[in-house]
């Protein structure tokens, strides 16, 4: 079941520049946004503006892509200092990165590599991600990746990395459904392996997006609707976890926010139908109606 210090937000969506005005015009039926952080940590300006809005009238989760977990450069200061200012501005739900890392010898790519998966990196991670909490007085999420290529000398699978790095620093786990479909389809394993692989306890939120089928590998590309076999693996995800804050990622060739609020109620009529009750579907109904 879902961690009971996590609150339950429903189901939301990405908040995207193209969206900004319709948002604050409209007050659209969203149970909460989540934005990337880093186009928000510079104090003052239009992006802060509207983030402030935004959250007047609804729950907002900051998702990061530059903290570089699995880097063995040392953490920046600098971006730590500004995620932290954000957070106390905005008042987040909560903070998550991923489990990656992306930056090497003091340069940045905009890429999130996977790590190997090996008692020695766990060590690393599970050191910064102490580090990182401490600092931000906050306990964080960790999403795992999309990746195309495995290192040989891993002797974890990334499931049980997750689960023993949710172990040692008491963090959560944000579960990236079509993450695990891609990289499942593209390494050959069995993607209902890892929905039952990490613990139930320690999955606070679901990423939910749409991929690209490039032939020889499936890509993350979020531009496109979520697929039926991710939807199916959202279900099986609920079977097992219950209900969890649930989003929907697109950020490429980003359609009308109304298209984006319809995979949003899909995947409330799919929880509830999985474990009954009132669910989020019903927040939307009466956000519909208000």
């Amino acid at each position: 079941m879902r961690p009971s210090s996590i609150p339950y937000l429903g189901h939301g969506v990405g908040l995207r520049p193209v969206h900004y005005a319709q948002v604050l015009e409209e007050h659209p039926p969203v149970d909460w946004f989540e934005v990337i952080s880093e186009n928000f940590m510079v104090a003052g300006g239009n992006p802060r503006r509207v983030l402030r809005k935004v959250r007047e009238r609804y729950p907002v989760v900051l998702h990061g892509v530059g903290l570089s977990l699995g880097s063995v450069d040392p953490l920046d200061e600098g971006y730590l200092s500004a995620l932290e200012e954000l957070a106390a501005d905005v008042e987040p739900a909560w903070l998550s990165d991923h489990l990656c890392w992306s930056s090497f010898g003091g340069h940045r790519a905009h890429d999130l590599w996977p790590l190997p998966y090996t008692e020695e990196a766990l060590d690393l991670v599970a050191a910064r991600m102490t580090v990182v909490q401490e600092r931000l007085g906050r306990r964080f999420l960790v999403e795992n990746v999309s990746s195309y290529l495995r290192y040989t000398h891993s002797t974890l699978s990334e499931w049980e990395f997750l689960t023993e790095l949710s172990k040692r620093t008491d963090c959560f786990l944000l579960l990236d459904v079509n993450n695990v479909h891609v990289s499942a389809h593209n390494h050959g394993f069995d993607p209902l392996d890892f929905i039952r692989g990490v613990p139930a306890d320690r999955v606070a939120q679901i990423h939910l997006a749409g991929h690209s089928d490039e032939g020889t590998h499936f890509l993350d590309s979020h531009d496109r609707p979520v697929c039926q076999d991710v939807w199916s693996l959202y279900e099986a995800a609920i079977a097992r976890f219950g209900r969890v804050s649930t989003l929907i990622e697109w950020d490429d060739c980003i359609p009308p926010l109304e298209r984006l609020i319809d995979e949003s109620i899909h995947a409330a009529t799919i929880e509830r139908a999985m474990v009954g009750g009132a669910g989020a579907e019903a927040a939307h109904e009466v956000a519909r109606a208000s």
